[in-house]
C-alpha cells in the first residue's frame, strides 16, 4: 500500500510530511510568526464557526464548480502562491500546475517559485496566476510584470503584506536561508532524512527560478517597504489584465483598494507568517464582505485545512478560496499521488458538507 492511501485528511498529510522532511524544511513550510498565536487565533475562529444543517432536500446532484473572472472552474478552491515549493518534493511546482490544469483552477505562481513562470503557465494549460512582490526600488519588480505579460498571464496577484519578512523563529533556529548554507547542524538534519536528501542531491537543490534573468539579483530578505499607493497606481496602469491585491485584513484598506480600481481582493494573513498580532483573516473576511457589498470579487486564504473549512469561508463571504501548505505536505508525504489523494479528500469533504447543509451548488450564498 502506497503512502498516499494513508492520507485521509490534511492532518494525515502533515504527519507523514513531518516524518519525511528535514526538520529545517518542515519548519519552514509549517511555521508561523512569533509564538504562532496568530495561526492559533485564526484556527479558533474557523473552528467556532458552524454550518447550518438542512434536511429533506434533494441534494443528489451537486456541482462543485463556480465562475472566476468569467471562466468556469471545476472547484471553488485553487492553489495559493507558495515560494520554493520544490523543497517539499522534486517537481512539486509542476505537480501543482498539473492538478490546476485538470480542475481548471488557478495555480498561484510565486515570485520565488522554484520553476520559471513560463513553464508553470504552460503546464497549467493557462490556469496560472502570477503572484508579485514589490522589492527594493521596484525596477526588478516591473521587469517581472512585463515578463508575466509576455508569458500570457491574465491575472496578477500583488502581495502587499510583506513590507518586511516576518520573524519565524522555527526556521530561524535551523538557520534556514536560500540558497542553503550547509553547516554541521544542517548536514546532520539532511543525513537523518535520506529519502528527501538523495532526491535533492540527484534532482538539484531548489532555485528561485524567476530571477535567472539579466539585471536582477533577488534577496529574499530585501526590504519591500517602499511600496505605497502610488506603486499600486503604477501597477494598475502597467497591468491590462485582472489585478488582485493579496494580504488585506483591514476594512478601510479594502474600501480604498476597491476605489483604486483593483479587480479583486484576497483576504489573507500570509498563513500567519507575517504579523503574529494580526486579526483572524476569517473574521476579517466577514467584515470586509459587509463593507464591499455582495458583488465585488473577494477571495480568501489562510489556515484552511479541509473541505468544510472551504465551505465556511464561502458562506462567510468569499467567492473563491485557496489552499496552501497542506498541498505541500501531501507532496512531501507521497509525491504526486499524495497530492491527488488530498485533493480528492478536500473535494469529498466539501461535497459531503454541501449535502449536509442542503446545497447543490454555490449560487445564492449571499
Amino acid at each position: 500500500m502506497g503512502a498516499a492511501a494513508h492520507i485521509h485528511s490534511a492532518e494525515d498529510a502533515r504527519r507523514l510530511a513531518k516524518r519525511r522532511l528535514p526538520w529545517m524544511v518542515f519548519d519552514y513550510i509549517d511555521g508561523s510568526a512569533g509564538r504562532e498565536t496568530g495561526a492559533a487565533r485564526n484556527r479558533a475562529a474557523l473552528d467556532a464557526h458552524t454550518l447550518r444543517p438542512r434536511i429533506l432536500r434533494d441534494v443528489s446532484d451537486r456541482n462543485l464548480g463556480t465562475t472566476l473572472f468569467g471562466k468556469e472552474t471545476l472547484r471553488p478552491f485553487g492553489i495559493a502562491p507558495m515560494g520554493m515549493c520544490n523543497l517539499s518534493g522534486q517537481g512539486a511546482d509542476l505537480m501543482l500546475a498539473r492538478i490546476a490544469a485538470k480542475h481548471k483552477v488557478p495555480c498561484g505562481v510565486s515570485t520565488v517559485a522554484s520553476t520559471p513562470m513560463e513553464k508553470m503557465i504552460d503546464v497549467a494549460e493557462g490556469h496560472a496566476w502570477f503572484q508579485l512582490y514589490f522589492s527594493g526600488d521596484g525596477v526588478g519588480t516591473f521587469k517581472l510584470v512585463e515578463r508575466a505579460k509576455a508569458a500570457g498571464y491574465e491575472t496578477l496577484v500583488l502581495t502587499v503584506d510583506v513590507p518586511e519578512v516576518g520573524r519565524r523563529p522555527r526556521e530561524l533556529r535551523h538557520g534556514f536561508k536560500m540558497p542553503f548554507k550547509i553547516g554541521p547542524r544542517q548536514f546532520i538534519d539532511f543525513a537523518l532524512h535520506p529519502q528527501w536528501s538523495l532526491a535533492a542531491l540527484f534532482g538539484g537543490k531548489p532555485q528561485m527560478a524567476n530571477f535567472e534573468m539579466d539585471g536582477y539579483d533577488f534577496d529574499r530578505t530585501e526590504s519591500r517597504a517602499k511600496a505605497d499607493w502610488e506603486t499600486l497606481t503604477r501597477m494598475r496602469d502597467a497591468w491590462p489584465g485582472n489585478l488582485v491585491v493579496k494580504g488585506v485584513l483591514d476594512v478601510e484598506d479594502a474600501v480604498a483598494l476597491k476605489d483604486a480600481g483593483v479587480d479583486a481582493i484576497q483576504v489573507s494573513s500570509h498563513g500567519a507568517r507575517q504579523l503574529e498580532s494580526a486579526p483572524s483573516p476569517f473574521l476579517a473576511l466577514q467584515d470586509i464582505r459587509a463593507a464591499l457589498g455582495n458583488e465585488f470579487p473577494l477571495f480568501f486564504d489562510s489556515g484552511l485545512r479541509s473541505g468544510e473549512d472551504a465551505l465556511k469561508a464561502l458562506t462567510a463571504g468569499a467567492d473563491f478560496v485557496f489552499f496552501g501548505r497542506i498541498l505541500q505536505f501531501a507532496i512531501a508525504a507521497a509525491q504526486e499521488p499524495g497530492l491527488k489523494q488530498l485533493w480528492s479528500v478536500l473535494s469529498d469533504e466539501l461535497s459531503i458538507a454541501m449535502a449536509q447543509t442542503g446545497m447543490t451548488d454555490f449560487t445564492g450564498l449571499r
